[in-house]
């Protein structure tokens, strides 16, 4: 089982928390974040049929981290091998609010660095790790010293439906559109007129709604 992250803008959190536990899961809700229990199926199910959440992650570890040694040692006591393949190309991103390592740079170097310790020992390797095979994008969050190392498993961001071949002018996100409708509370049993459609991502979404057509459906 792994904990679960679904990301979203903040003031969306329910609608969201909503949509994974119609997919069967008890939420955790913090700002911007839902958390859930769940395994490879509902990984891939959330990214298949969340209509409003912008991406899913699976959350490696949560500590507190006020130096860099704090940092590199718990990041290398984390299980990495139980995800990433001897081959995974694991690059790694960062940010930091409020917190006493506010350099991005830096933590990001010390937990690549930790990480490349720890599966080096898991998979018995010398030298550099090939890192050639599928990809596992990193991130390190700091938010007031808590750091939070998270995997993500959607690529591009949700709201990439697969759908839209051009892109008008100032496009509205597919996964805003979905929110719209859910916040309306509209299921398809009544007409939705929308006056000013733009390219039509908001109709679009309600007719995939309408239909229980997955959002996800058409992904790359």
């Amino acid at each position: 089982m792994y904990k679960i992250l679904a990301v979203c803008p903040m003031g969306l959190e329910s609608i969201v928390a909503k949509e994974v536990q119609e997919l069967g899961y008890e939420t955790t809700v913090e700002n911007g974040k839902i958390f859930f229990e769940g395994d490879e199926t509902a990984i891939v199910k959330c990214n298949l049929w969340l209509r409003t959440a912008d991406r899913v992650k699976i959350v490696v570890g949560e500590f507190t981290a006020t130096t860099f040694d704090n940092l590199f040692e718990q990041t290398k006591a984390l299980p990495w091998e139980a995800i990433i393949a001897e081959d995974g190309n694991f690059p790694v991103q960062g940010k930091s609010v409020k917190s006493v390592l506010y350099s991005v740079p830096d933590c990001q170097a010390i937990v690549k660095k930790a990480i490349v310790e720890r599966l080096k020992v898991a998979y018995q390797t010398r030298g550099w790790l090939s890192e050639t095979g599928a990809k596992y994008p990193i991130e390190v969050s700091i938010l007031k010293d808590k750091a939070l190392l998270t995997i993500d498993t959607s690529g591009s961001g949700l709201n990439k439906r697969g759908y839209r071949l051009a892109q008008g002018e100032a496009p509205i996100k597919e996964t805003l559109a979905a929110s719209l409708i859910k916040l309306a509370n509209w299921t398809g049993d009544t007409p939705l007129i929308d006056p000013f459609c733009g390219s039509g991502t908001i109709a679009i979404e309600a007719c995939l709604i309408a239909q229980n057509i997955a959002p996800g459906f058409n992904r790359d």
